[in-house]
């Protein structure tokens, strides 16, 4: 699939972050809801003074509540538009947005770039405590309070089990049409010195609800409820387990999306878009 961009546009590469506490999640929806997408898409047309709404790609869409802080989204604008404007677009972007979205830095995105289907890694952070005293006030908005109190070592010793390729389906919420296998390339939890743990999650991609459904599930094995093993059960039964719950979301943020070098992101982008399957899996 082509994915050339059309004569007398350029594509331009917009970093950001936001915090998902008043937002709809990233895409636009019907019924006029809130939502990122639609807030940057609103502040372009304005400071460009354009009459139509330039569509951006995103990285990883991210759901209602949940927080980005290295988001990467792409748009493609007319070059005369761009030529005009690029001096200036990032400050008059700061002066209209609302102050739960900053775009940090605007550029002209090299050949084969897709924000999309270039990328070959996104991270995820998930904080949690189990401090019996609750969350800190001032980070409620970005920390789950869990009130069982959690042996990291034990979410640890679970978390191999679920590393490299597989069908996650029994972690993700099923979408018509959309593969569930992807390839987790980390998962680790960290206990901080101000008690927070922060679970790092990194994969080339994640299917809906997938990273919520692991740190669910590895709660569990944290405040002994189930085993270390348990994880990787639920995983090889490949059926969504009434035992795996979809934590929260405000304590998700998306860190980090990785790019190949510049000369290997049109053929990223290509392998992106095919079908996965397993290895000796059928076709029906």
């Amino acid at each position: 699939m082509s994915d050339e961009v059309e004569a007398g546009f350029v594509r331009v590469r917009l970093d950001l972050s936001y915090d998902g506490s008043e937002f709809s999640g990233w895409a636009k929806q019907a019924g006029g809801r809130r939502t990122v997408q639609g807030e940057i898409e609103d502040a372009l047309r304005t400071v460009t003074r354009s009459r139509e709404t330039y569509e951006l790609t995103v990285a990883g869409r991210t759901d209602a509540g949940v927080h980005a802080r290295g988001q990467v989204a792409h748009v493609d604008l007319p070059r005369e538009v761009w030529a005009e404007h690029h001096v200036k677009l990032l400050k008059r972007l700061a002066g209209r947005l609302p102050r739960d979205v900053r775009v940090w830095a605007l550029r002209e995105a090299p050949s084969g770039f897709n924000a999309r289907f270039s990328a070959v890694w996104r991270r995820y952070a998930y904080r949690v405590t189990d401090n019996p005293g609750g969350v800190d006030p001032l980070l409620r908005g970005h920390v789950l309070w869990h009130d069982w109190p959690l042996d990291v070592d034990a979410m640890n010793e679970a978390a191999p089990g679920l590393l490299g390729e597989h069908d996650f389906a029994a972690y993700c919420k099923k979408r018509e049409g959309a593969t569930t296998i992807r390839t987790l390339q980390e998962l680790s939890l960290v206990r901080g010195e101000d008690g927070i743990i922060t679970a790092t999650v990194r994969a080339d991609a994640f299917c809906h609800n997938m990273v919520r459904s692991l740190i669910g599930a590895l709660l569990f094995v944290g405040d002994g409820h189930r085993g270390p093993d348990w994880p990787a059960k639920v995983l090889a039964a490949g059926v969504r387990d009434s035992a795996v719950h979809v934590v929260r979301p405000h304590g998700l943020t998306l860190e980090e999306v990785g790019y190949p070098a510049d000369e290997l992101l049109a053929a990223r982008n290509k392998e992106a878009r095919n079908k996965r399957s397993l290895p000796g899996a059928g076709c029906c």
